[in-house]
């Protein structure tokens, strides 16, 4: 079975400088992209929300990271990020982007907030990512990026859930670590059988 390396939102509004900032975040590309190599197959997700996205903090005129409540349950409000065809959504310029087999987006949805690669935060509404790595034959993934708490963290436990052998490589994965976010997220995915490397 295929094995892929599965690179979680490696993106400018992500890493120093950018709207939604996580520290160090730009010090994972050289070392995703030497990984690459060893890869039979790479796919990159995209962080790619509408401008007046349902999470963001100034669509409900809050303080960005408070929290609110959405059908589907808790959600942080976040600064505005990673609209769509912004320079804060394009990847980092230097992710080796021409190495991926596919580029899967999320977040689009107006109304709800994607931070798994499989799901949307309403833990129902899958992205299509699932169909395809079974129809390429994927069993195992390699998952790094950005951030290690949130969509690192979602998209692994998923791909858990749904059957997948998964490795978080935490030395290519920078957290935010909100209110403890870190521990929580850790404790979740060693629950859910990631083994974290």
């Amino acid at each position: 079975m295929t094995h892929a390396l599965l690179v979680i939102d490696v993106q400018n509004d992500f890493c120093p400088g950018g709207a939604l900032a996580v520290a160090g975040g730009d010090e994972v590309v050289p070392g995703i992209n030497a990984a690459m190599a060893d890869f039979e197959a790479v796919i990159l997700t995209q962080d790619w929300h509408p401008a007046g996205h349902s999470s963001f903090a100034s669509t409900h005129d809050a303080e960005p990271m408070s929290m609110t409540e959405m059908p589907y349950g808790p959600q942080v409000l976040w600064p505005d990020h990673c609209i769509q065809g912004s320079d804060g959504a394009s990847f980092h310029p230097d992710l080796h982007v021409d190495r991926a087999d596919l580029i899967i987006r999320k977040g689009y949805n107006p109304v709800i907030d994607s931070y798994s690669a499989f799901f949307e935060n309403d833990k129902k509404t899958p992205t299509g990512l699932e169909g395809y790595l079974r129809t390429r034959g994927i069993a195992s993934l390699t998952l790094v990026g950005l951030a290690t708490d949130f969509c690192v963290n979602y998209s692994a436990v998923d791909a858990a859930k749904l059957g997948f052998a998964v490795t978080v490589q935490q030395e290519l994965c920078r957290a935010i670590d909100l209110n403890d976010s870190l521990k929580a997220a850790k404790d979740g995915m060693h629950a859910a059988g990631v083994s974290l490397t």
